[in-house]
């Protein structure tokens, strides 16, 4: 058995809301996405790019610096995965540092912690940690320092810093259901006002779990 040591930076991509899809559309949105997803991953990726392995709706890349890496990561976000009407967008994170490389694959407190940065993203967000970021700046992003929160497993400080990606995305809304975006202005979206806010929805499947529970779906209104 072989082992190398070796830097690099890793990141972990997944789609937000990808479970609430399967859960409310079924298992053929859900094949449906996740081919598209890989297909959109492996589209973006440089030759000297690799896709490491899948696990679920992630995947775990590896670049051979911060720079390969935000490059290829931003393309990624550049517009958002769909298929089969279903929307979604991707959320990442992404670390640099030493990693152990055995059989294919990475093992590492630097693997680990690009994980529980990806964790940390909401949908549509790229977070990074500090070698990372500056590689970002220079390369003409925006970037927001978000502080040392807590990530799970982690015992040290970590400085987060958010890089600003356009997802394409105009219009649009977060079906409270599913989590698939809709488009706001489509005549196919349905729209229901409850407790003064109005909420949109892919179809009338995630209407009518929403009217069966809406407080599994929202938070209660806060009495004035």
């Amino acid at each position: 058995m072989r082992t190398a040591d070796t830097a690099a930076t890793f990141a972990f991509v997944d789609l937000a809301g990808f479970t609430a899809v399967t859960e409310a559309h079924g298992d053929r949105h859900a094949v449906a996405i996740l081919h598209a997803f890989r297909a959109r991953v492996e589209d973006v990726l440089g030759p000297c790019d690799e896709l490491v392995k899948t696990i679920g709706d992630a995947v775990m890349l590896r670049f051979r610096s911060p720079a390969d890496a935000v490059v290829a990561l931003r393309r990624l976000f550049e517009h958002e995965i769909s298929a089969d009407d279903a929307v979604l967008l991707p959320r990442a994170g992404a670390h640099h540092g030493a990693a152990v490389h055995l059989e294919g694959d990475y093992y590492g407190a630097a693997v680990n912690l690009a994980s529980r940065v990806a964790g940390h993203a909401g949908a549509g967000e790229l977070l990074v940690t500090t070698e990372v970021a500056s590689a970002a700046q220079e390369l003409g992003s925006v970037i927001t320092h978000l502080g040392t929160p807590a990530l799970r497993n982690v015992a040290e400080s970590v400085d987060l810093w958010k890089v600003h990606v356009d997802t394409g995305t105009q219009d649009v809304a977060t079906d409270p259901v599913c989590q698939m975006l809709v488009t706001t202005g489509d005549a196919h979206t349905i729209t229901l006002d409850w407790h003064g806010r109005r909420h949109h929805f892919c179809g009338l499947p995630c209407v009518a779990r929403f009217a069966k529970a809406p407080s599994s779906y929202l938070p209660e209104p806060v009495a004035i």
